[in-house]
């Protein structure tokens, strides 16, 4: 069979109507005779670490707020879920189709307070009532199941932490919960005291758990609040003018640093103040 030119590859590319026949269309040729030879040799098990990388990017473009960067990064990971598909439709498994109607299924399935004469008046009654369902047709499992130990730990804790209080083993509310953090405190300083590093490990584990939960209870979503910290570290850090040497024979380097910090904090309040005016 002869190889396609590159107008004759561009053409059937472009003949496909446009939108996600012409994208399919597309990834058909990157695999097919005469395509890409990086695309030809991947595989499910190659790409899933740029599937990870593409949904990670797709997060950022979400905190951006800018709709650009956004659906830029959409067809990012819709071109994954794509490849994917094709390498599938070339082992006879399954195409794109099959993709998108398996998942229409599921939904309907998962909304009966839509599609059936079932009440659902909030998130949580929606929650408990999936939860409920899938004990209901499935044999006990794990409460782990189906929660990737490779997610991001707090989204997992907080998922699985989820499912616990579906079940009725929580917290009345957050107040009640809160003096489990000063146990948990409590419990690292003795580890740290004894010089138990295993304890050590464990009660910080712990103690992110307990966070964790008292983000839940809070309404809080865990993971996006150490990101948002985390990003006004970096904004403070990046403001700091970066101390070389200590002011004062009385003053260390610590010191230094903290003052600098310091220092930042209040020229990023100031910066705030002048935008909001």
């Amino acid at each position: 069979m002869p190889v396609p030119t590159p107008q004759e590859k561009l053409a059937e590319v472009l003949a496909a109507p446009p939108g996600m026949r012409r994208l399919e269309a597309l990834m058909r040729v990157l695999r097919g005779p005469g395509g890409c030879p990086w695309d030809h040799e991947q595989t499910h098990q190659s790409l899933s670490q740029y599937l990870i990388e593409e949904a990670w990017e797709l997060v950022d473009a979400i905190a951006s707020g800018d709709d650009a960067s956004l659906k830029e990064e959409l067809g990012d990971v819709l071109l994954q879920v794509v490849f994917h598909a094709q390498i599938a439709r070339e082992r006879g498994a399954f195409d794109l189709d099959d993709i998108a109607e398996a998942e229409t299924r599921k939904m309907i399935e998962r909304h009966p307070h839509v599609f059936a004469d079932v009440a659902a008046e909030t998130p949580d009654d929606v929650r408990d009532q999936w939860e409920a369902r899938k004990r209901a047709s499935k044999e006990p499992q794990s409460l782990a199941h189906g929660v990737p130990r490779a997610m991001p730990a707090l989204t997992r804790a907080l998922t699985i932490s989820q499912r616990a209080a579906s079940l009725g083993f929580d917290w009345v509310d957050l107040q009640e919960m809160l003096p489990k953090l000063d146990e948990e405190v409590q419990e690292l300083r003795e580890a740290i005291a004894a010089g138990d590093s295993a304890g050590i490990h464990e009660e910080i584990g712990d103690l992110l758990f307990a966070v964790v939960n008292a983000a839940r209870l809070a309404g809080v979503d865990p993971e996006q609040a150490l990101r948002d910290t985390t990003d006004k570290f970096v904004r403070r850090f990046d403001l700091m003018e970066r101390p070389t040497e200590p002011r004062s024979a009385s003053e260390d380097a610590r010191q230094a640093w903290d003052r600098a910090y310091e220092q930042a904090h209040t020229l990023e309040r100031a910066q705030r103040l002048d935008e909001n005016r």
